[in-house]
């Protein structure tokens, strides 16, 4: 621990990905928090790494010895996870384990809006309770209404545990935003080649316009909705991409796995979808006449008429689309969900890597 005229050496760790940049967004004005609520100078270091996990998705407690003892300068070690954690049946937002100096925060579990204040006051939270008394007292400004500390037994450990009730809902968002769905769409080229091919036809073929214009809007929607799930589960069944849990113990963070995968390629295929809609409407308002597409049908034409096209050629376009579809690269599998990405983490003793 530094004297009372070193400054404070702080670790800040977080894994590769949305927690890095989170990290990195909130380094500068969380190092000026902990300046003017410990009124002293403070140093922090910001690393990239993952922490292993051991063969039942638990952090592996070797993994955190080797972060104190690798930092032993530091006077704490805060680590930001995005390995969705769960004890006594409850998510687990933070765990401070003063021996090592160290604390592991979850991201998943603060769930989507406002995470960067939220990983600011939780971190203040846990370095108030790593560093002594004197160092200043826990504020409850830095306290969660949606979280509650507990104590071990030995009194040296302390976790933070979600609502029960909300707890879930927030992880599998929070796991949906670590996925990072926007960036998966992109890995999904092929796919969109092949039904922007199939869904330019709409432009050019009568019997599409005239069946659209039949169809209505709530049929329309239906068939959208329709093959963007049949897309979803095509891509998981295909890239192998539904976890199965390898012993009860882990059955509740395996289904939040696929919780998060299921809804991260909902928004990643729903994405495609609409580019291929925009696409095809701008498309269509170019090819067709629109005298000619009034005569066609028998009334007068709209934007909303192009619309329809539009959606209808998009569905047909994701169906063929979904059929040959699959990720451009095996790397990008890997890293488009959580259990892909935890899979890589773990080890066996007979492998260490």
């Amino acid at each position: 621990m530094s004297s009372p005229d070193t400054p404070l050496r702080l670790m800040l760790i977080a894994d590769p990905g949305v927690a890095t940049r989170r990290i990195q967004a909130i380094t500068e004005r969380f190092t000026t928090e902990v300046r003017q609520v410990l009124t002293k100078d403070v140093e922090v270091e910001v690393e990239t790494r993952s922490v292993r996990i051991d063969t039942d998705g638990a952090l592996d407690i070797v993994a955190i010895g080797e972060l104190d003892a690798e930092h032993l300068d530091a006077d704490a070690v805060l680590v930001l996870t995005e390995v969705p954690r769960y004890e006594e049946g409850q998510a687990l937002v933070a765990e401070i384990f003063s021996d090592k100096r160290t604390a592991i925060i979850s991201f998943p579990t603060l769930g989507v809006w406002d995470t960067k204040r939220r990983i600011r006051e939780i971190f203040m939270n846990c370095l108030l309770k790593l560093l002594p008394d004197e160092h200043g007292p826990v504020e409850k400004k830095y306290s969660q209404r949606w979280a509650r500390w507990r104590s071990t037994e030995p009194g040296d450990q302390h976790r933070l545990f979600a609502h029960t009730v909300t707890g879930d809902p927030r992880t599998i968002l929070g796991m949906t935003v670590a996925n990072e769905p926007m960036r998966t769409a992109p890995k999904l080229s092929g796919a969109l080649a092949a039904a922007s091919a199939v869904g330019a036809f709409g432009i050019f073929y009568y019997s599409i316009w005239q069946m659209a214009d039949a169809l209505s809007t709530v049929r329309l929607l239906s068939i959208g909705v329709a093959v963007i799930l049949s897309m979803v589960a095509w891509l998981i069944f295909t890239n192998r991409l539904w976890d199965k849990p390898i012993n009860k113990h882990v059955g509740r963070v395996v289904m939040l796995y696929n919780g998060s995968t299921i809804l991260t390629l909902l928004v990643a295929v729903t994405m495609l979808y609409l580019a291929l809609v925009v696409a095809i409407f701008f498309g269509a308002l170019v090819v067709i006449d629109p005298d000619f597409l009034a005569d066609l049908i028998g009334s007068d034409v709209s934007l909303l008429n192009y619309l329809d096209i539009a959606w209808l050629s998009a569905a047909m376009g994701v169906v063929a689309g979904a059929i040959g579809s699959t990720f451009d690269s095996s790397m990008d599998i890997r890293r488009v969900t959580h259990g892909q990405r935890e899979f890589q983490r773990r080890y066996t003793e007979d492998d260490p890597r």
